[in-house]
Formats: C-alpha cells, structure tokens, sequence
C-alpha cells in the first residue's frame, strides 16, 4: 500500500477506484451471475441438453463464486488488489473464450467453476470492499452506485448477449464476450490502487470499530445474511413462474421481473445514500424488513398490473438488502479485514441464494403452488431481522460502537 499524507477524502483518485470498479463488476458480474441466461434455449437446441442441465453450468459458476470468495478476499489483503483483480479478470476471460469452444456439458461445468471460483471470486467483494475504504465518508452511497452498476450489468449483459447470438450464433457470442473482457478491463484494472495510507499510519487498523472481535462480526453477518438470502432468491427464481402460472404470457411475466430489476438500480443507490444518513445497520434492517414485510404478498396477486405495481415496490427496497449489507460489513469489520471479511460474508450469501432458489423450486414440487415457498422466504426474512436486531443492540451497547 502507498503512504501518503493526504486523506483519502481530499483526493479526487476515489472517483477513479469508483468508476473502474462500477465497470469491471457490470460486465463481468452480469456475465457469471445470470449472463447465461441468453444462451439457455440456444444450448438447448445446438447441443440437445436439458434445461435442467444447462441451468447447473449457471449453478457450477455461482458455486466457484461463492468458494472463490472464501479465499480471494484474503488474497486481496495480501497481494494487493491490483494484482487480485489483473488475475480474475484474465481467469473470467479465458474460461469464457474456452467455453465458446467446448462440446461436452462436463467442460462447460469445469469451466464455469473456475471462472466464479479465479475470476468472480477474485472480484465481487475485493472490488466491494477496495470501494469502501476509499471513501472515508458517503461510502454509503459509493458502494450503493457500484451496486447499482453491477445491477445494470446483469441485465444489460444478458439483454445485449440476445443480439450478439442471433447475428453471429452462440458460440462467436460467448468468444466475443470473453475477447471483450480481456482487451477492455485487463487495461482498467491497472488503474486500481490499494487505499493510500496517512502519514502517521504504518498500515490499516486490525481492530473492529465497535471493540468485538473481527471473527465475531465476521459469524454474526454470515449466519444472518444465509436467511436473509433465501428469503430474496424465492422472487428471484420463482416470480416469472408464479405469474406464468396466473396464465400470462412468458414475455409479460418477464417483463414483471424487468420491472422489479429497473426499479433496484434506484433503490440500492437511494439506500446506499440512507445508509449514510442513518447507520448502516438501520437501514439494513429497513431494506430487509421491507423484504420480508411484502415477499409473501405476492402470492395473493392475480392481476398483471398488480403484479407490476407490487414489483416496482418491492424492487425498490429488496435492492437496497444487498447494498446496506455491503456498508454493515465496511463499518462493522477491522479496517485491515474488510475485503476477508466481505468475501466470507459474500459467501454465505450465495449459499443462502442457491438453498432459497432450490427449497422455492422443492416446495412448489411437493404442493402444487407457491404459498409454501414463499412463506418460507418470509420466514427467513424474520430470522434474518432478528439476528441483525441483536447485532446492532450488542454494538451500540459498547462504548466504542459503530454508528447506528
């Protein structure tokens, strides 16, 4: 890390960090989340595969997401993020330029795990956390735009990679995402810098704000955020079904979750800002009671302009869980772990994803409909309000406690 006597608040570099940050995870986020999402059907009809199984290609990658996650944010304090991103970067392309050219399902799993594990794992939290520690005030809002960046990218990336196969076939489309990823963000992440040091500093504070052990914060997060992400993948995974179910068409029950996504890009930025003005707990505990307060609601919905209005209100305050989430981790842990700590947290959320997606899908299986799917994610959603609730009482009973 560099030693300078500046703050980091009095240089204007923090903008770059911002920038070259929102662009590396839109574009690479969108491709490894939810990217695949244009090539499912094309899959299909060239190769002969389920559905079933191409969605696990999706899985596999979020799975290497998660695991690399574990790992890469200790790799980030230790090597330096430019090194770590460089890295993952060059991993996300090289598997997608690979995969292009793959003819058996078990190589597109292979080659997805490692590009979430090496490429996504390298950059979601390092990236996150670098973003955060430039910006000793507003961080808030700073991480809520990165979110809201990464947002756009997964539906932007998806939405484009439509054109790009039907003029060129699926295979050029996958190589040319992959080309566009090495030769546009292999020259940004040169730009990014490890947060400079004040003079009187000889590196990070290895101490929590609040006076708890950094591994106590660290458990805390990850338990709640499990529940708080399987109450938000039930709506993710299973909105588009449930209204198809009502008997609307494929194009209008997509277009209830387009809503619902456009409509998160202003809340994670409006939150992010909140968190700023109130505390990052509080208004974590806002967004996720916001969650939980309407995700069961949507089974009592059964008109298309109901369900439209009710994501567009819904989207606003689910986006801003993952954005406060975000900033709890950034002023809860030790300013020398943040970027260890937000990959384990991160994690753990992907965990959570994965299980709310599978028990929507099971519960649905087993009954019929969604009503038990969706209540467990309403469930989730009080266990995870309850765990932070008890987070924020035990750090603002310490005299040292983060603000509120």
């Amino acid at each position: 890390m560099q030693n300078n006597s500046a703050t980091t608040e009095e240089q204007p570099y923090r903008w770059v960090i911002l920038i070259v940050c929102s662009v590396i995870l839109a574009l690479t986020m969108g491709q490894l989340v939810n990217g695949l999402s244009a090539f499912v059907v094309p899959l299909e009809t060239s190769q002969g595969w389920s559905r079933a199984e191409i969605s696990l290609i999706n899985t596999a990658g979020l799975v290497g997401l998660a695991l690399g996650s574990l790992v890469m944010g200790f790799a980030a304090e230790k090597y330096g993020i430019r090194r770590v991103a460089l890295f993952g970067i060059a991993s996300a392309g090289v598997a997608t330029l690979v995969a292009s050219r793959a003819s058996e399902l078990w190589q597109f799993y292979i080659l997805f795990l490692a590009a979430g594990a090496f490429g996504g794992g390298a950059l979601s939290a390092p990236l996150m956390a670098l973003v955060g520690s430039w910006f000793l005030r507003g961080a808030g809002l700073a991480i809520g735009i990165v979110s809201a960046g990464q947002a756009l990218g997964q539906g932007g990336v998806p939405f484009t990679a439509t054109y790009l196969i039907e003029a060129l076939g699926w295979r050029d489309a996958m190589a040319l995402q992959g080309f566009i990823t090495l030769v546009a963000l292999l020259p940004l992440a040169l730009l990014l810098r490890d947060m400079p040091l004040s003079a009187n500093q000889t590196a990070l504070p290895d101490e929590t704000p609040s006076g708890l052990p950094n591994s106590v914060i660290t458990i805390w997060l990850a338990v709640a955020v499990v529940f708080c992400c399987v109450c938000m993948a039930v709506p993710l995974m299973h909105l588009v079904p449930l209204v198809q179910g009502r008997g609307f068409t494929p194009p209008e029950a997509g277009g209830v979750l387009f809503t619902m996504l456009m409509v998160a890009i202003a809340g994670r930025l409006a939150f992010g800002k909140l968190a700023d003005v109130i505390g990052a707990i509080p208004a974590y505990l806002l967004a996720s009671g916001w969650q939980t307060a309407l995700v069961f609601g949507f089974t009592y919905l059964g008109k298309l302009d109901s369900f439209y209005l009710y994501a567009a209100v819904y989207g606003f305050g689910y986006a801003g869980v993952m954005t406060t989430l975000l900033v709890t981790v950034r002023n809860c842990a030790a300013p020398a772990r943040r970027a260890s700590t937000l990959g384990i947290v991160v994690a753990f959320a992907y965990l959570g994803h994965g299980l709310g997606g599978w028990q929507g899908g099971y519960f649905f299986d087993v009954t019929g409909d969604y009503t038990w799917s969706y209540g467990i994610a309403a469930i989730a959603g009080i266990i995870n309000l309850m765990i932070v609730s008890a987070l924020w009482l035990t750090v603002n009973r310490r005299p040292s406690g983060v603000p509120a």
